[in-house]
């Protein structure tokens, strides 16, 4: 089954680097590598230049395709007619040896499949526990599995506001539980949103849909958009066997004021491509999340040394929230 592996970057050649490196060391290498660059220097092609890697073809693309979406986009559009299976990977990842091998095995057990994802093993850390076991406030457990659980689902479950769905399904009032809550069991689970930075898709999906380009620049949720469509279309799946890391390399990214207005807006435009019509107490429940994550991003002024970050980032989401009542995106 012949498939591409697409990269988008920008502005970061040594994490791209590393990520090559171990693409290099694939028990099933890729037949076709595409580098789709928005960078605005050569920084990256000079890299690549000094460092060959089989199958690569670069790209450096204008301004007028620049922006993580945009560049999808723009590499799905340059992919070889042979490749059945299109991997994405966001460019400070690093693979384990059978990351393709074990995505590419899924759409044999799942010819149904139009998207499979990996697993991410350096975000979380798990700990086998029995199937009946029950977790305190401070722990989340699913399928034998148990960590502990963040500060904001923490007080979202002291507020009623935890998910109510599996991890990578999103309820009715949206801020559901993301694939990286699925354990490492070894298990492949169904869901119906992927981490566009670790996820795979049928070719033909590339026939009817695309990446929205609503998301702009760092196109945060993207992938949620883009699952969250095709999910109504057909089956998607996360290969926990399909393992890689990531280290979320900060060169790249929109200051934080920008950020926490993505979060607020982006977040309402996915919640309404699941949900165009929600009802008043899942309303109810979205903007008392979004609310209650800006305090506590608030309160990090008086309790992380990020101060600035913590101000601009809480003062980022308070005016994405307001300017829903003035302008949403959809």
């Amino acid at each position: 089954m012949n498939f591409t592996l697409i990269v988008c970057t920008y502005m970061r050649p040594i994490p791209l680097l590393n990520l090559l490196n171990s693409v290099k060391e694939q028990t099933l290498y890729p037949n076709e590598i595409l580098i789709v660059d928005g960078s605005t220097n050569n920084d990256t092609e000079n890299m690549l230049s000094q460092n060959k890697f089989q199958n690569l073809k670069y790209f450096l693309v204008s301004e007028q395709d620049r922006g993580l979406t945009k560049q999808r986009n723009f590499g799905v559009s340059k992919v070889t007619d042979s490749s059945k299976i299109i991997c994405f990977l966001d460019d400070d990842t690093v693979l384990d040896p059978n990351y393709f091998k074990e995505i590419i095995k899924v759409y044999s057990i799942y010819p149904e499949a139009l998207g499979v994802g990996g697993y991410i093993t350096n975000e979380s850390k798990w700990t086998k526990v029995t199937d009946d076991y029950v977790p305190t406030i401070k722990e989340f457990a699913y399928d034998g599995w148990k960590q502990k659980d963040g500060s904001r689902f923490v007080l979202r479950k002291r507020f009623g506001l935890d998910s109510n769905t599996k991890p990578g399904f999103l309820p009715e009032f949206s801020n559901g539980r993301s694939i990286s809550f699925l354990p490492p069991s070894g298990k492949i689970y169904e869901v119906e949103q992927l981490m566009g930075g670790v996820s795979s898709f049928q070719k033909s999906v590339f026939d009817t849909l695309s990446f929205s380009t609503y998301f702009e620049g760092y196109g945060l949720y993207e992938d949620a958009d883009f699952t969250l469509r095709l999910s109504k279309i057909g089956k998607l799946y996360v290969n926990t066997n399909a393992q890689l890391e990531h280290f979320h390399d900060e060169s790249g990214r929109p200051n934080k004021y920008k950020y926490g207005k993505m979060v607020v807006r982006n977040g309402w435009y996915v919640w309404r491509v699941k949900y165009p019509n929600p009802s008043p107490k899942a309303k109810f429940k979205w903007n008392a999340i979004i609310l209650l994550l800006a305090l506590i991003r608030f309160s990090n002024i008086f309790t992380t040394n990020k101060k600035q970050e913590a101000l601009t980032e809480f003062a980022g989401r308070i005016v994405g929230w307001l300017s829903l009542f003035i302008n949403k995106p959809l």
